[in-house]
């Protein structure tokens, strides 16, 4: 799969996605250069200071079904340290909290009535039963829903969970959505024999990224972050680069892997059919709060949500997979909010969503106060998740542009994903090939 003759790359974005391609294409003999706006690596998977905790920024787990995850850990010497726990799950319904970890406390579960468990319970079984999501791009998620589950069910379970997920875009969302969430559901489930059994690595994603940029310097890949690309330009068979500083960098090759709309801000020779297709795409964001505490919240890893008017879309208690040791002794929850990327909730301060957040989290759990709360910070990314409107693998955009030598490879093009890191490196290793194989 080696090229023919060393080229110099420049890849443009330092997340997993970038971070994975950069390395690849190292090991395949090229040179790579690797630019990344923000200090530090990461993306969506960096992390940040909580109080005096170094943890992930956003949320991640690992399934001993993502072989492409596990593989890339174990080449950094980190699969067998991987921690493997049993979770729980819960469902906040009508102002109370219920265990739903399994099939029989899921019929328990007041908030349903028994037909409608079964119709749930019926369309969670179909849905596992089909193999290639494509098929499902042809119908909305809620009337694929509704057809499966009957319209109370609907109505009082999956629509709630649409919106936490989606907000109002579930309107314009295929049914290949809850496919794919289903599936992650039951691969977690499969491996953990019926139970969710996740893992995590001992130290979170700063180890992991410590080990990705070691292994980057190790192989002769240039670590240019802290630098942000404006603009990207064909001229006399090279790709220029020009940076913040106003300097001016010139590769053969370029990848962008950030999202299509910054995409198309870089690059303003697309053409018009290319500049189209991007911004068709259309993304949600997240506001995500990580929450420090003295104590345990509740013992669930994932409560969904199924009152309205909650500002949060679900509650991720990180030390129920975690062992508590990893934050000094105490607890950390997760407080996401998916939105449209353009929200107004983005323009919220932090001291405006702290109050929020917490607020809603009094009264969910009563044996909560404020005065448990260690640390409290907001992330806010517009970008985060492609939607899988309808037809949407028909759409994808191409990795080959009609720049000579410019490469998009973003996470646009997973169809009818959930966007973890497992797909992402998938994406990358996949990418590495037709970039490669492109003599062009």
């Amino acid at each position: 799969m080696t090229a023919e003759r060393s080229s110099s790359w420049g890849i443009v974005g330092g997340g997993i996605l970038g971070v994975t391609l950069a390395l690849r294409l190292s090991q395949n003999g090229q040179r790579v250069t690797l630019f990344e706006a923000a200090k530090n690596l990461g993306g969506l998977a960096s992390c940040w200071p909580l109080g005096d905790v170094l943890w992930d920024r956003h949320y991640h787990v690992t399934l001993k079904s993502d072989a492409h995850l596990r593989g890339l850990l174990g080449e950094l010497g980190l699969e067998e340290e991987l921690e493997w726990k049993q979770t729980r799950t819960a469902c906040y319904a009508g102002g109370r909290l219920y265990s739903v970890s399994d099939a029989v406390e899921f019929l328990r579960f007041p908030y349903l009535g028994l037909v409608d468990k079964l119709r749930v319970a019926a369309t969670l079984a179909y849905a596992s039963t089909i193999r290639d999501g494509r098929r499902l791009e042809k119908v909305k998620v809620a009337e694929w829903l509704v057809r499966w589950s009957g319209r109370r069910a609907f109505e009082r379970f999956w629509l709630p969970l649409l919106r936490s997920k989606l907000g109002e875009s579930y309107r314009e969302t295929s049914a290949a959505f809850i496919w794919a969430t289903i599936a992650r559901l039951n691969a977690a489930r499969r491996a953990g024999r019926k139970q969710e059994v996740f893992g995590y690595v001992p130290g979170g994603y700063a180890r992991v990224l410590d080990r990705l940029a070691r292994a980057l310097k190790e192989a002769g890949v240039e670590i240019r972050s802290g630098q942000r690309v404006e603009n990207v330009d064909y001229e006399d068979g090279g790709i220029d680069l020009k940076l913040d500083d106003g300097s001016i960098q010139r590769f053969d090759r370029v990848v962008l892997t950030v999202p299509p709309p910054l995409a198309v801000s870089m690059c303003p020779t697309l053409t018009p059919n290319e500049r189209a297709k991007l911004e068709a795409v259309r993304y949600l964001g997240i506001v995500c709060a990580s929450v420090l505490l003295d104590r345990p919240l509740a013992g669930y890893y994932v409560t969904n949500i199924l009152d309205d008017g909650m500002p949060f879309t679900g509650v991720i208690e990180m030390s129920a997979l975690v062992d508590r040791s990893q934050f000094g002794g105490r607890s950390l929850i997760y407080l996401p909010r998916y939105l449209a990327s353009d929200d107004p909730f983005f323009s919220l301060s932090d001291e405006e969503v702290e109050e929020s957040f917490l607020s809603a989290l009094t009264g969910m759990h009563p044996g909560f106060d404020r005065g448990q709360v260690a640390a409290f910070r907001v992330s806010r990314v517009r970008h985060v998740l492609a939607l899988s409107t309808l037809d949407y693998s028909a759409t994808l955009p191409t990795m080959k542009t009609s720049i000579p030598h410019l490469y998009l490879v973003n996470s646009a093009q997973i169809a009818n994903g959930t966007l973890n890191v497992n797909e992402t490196i998938e994406l990358a290793e996949s990418g590495l090939r037709t970039l490669l194989d492109d003599k062009a």
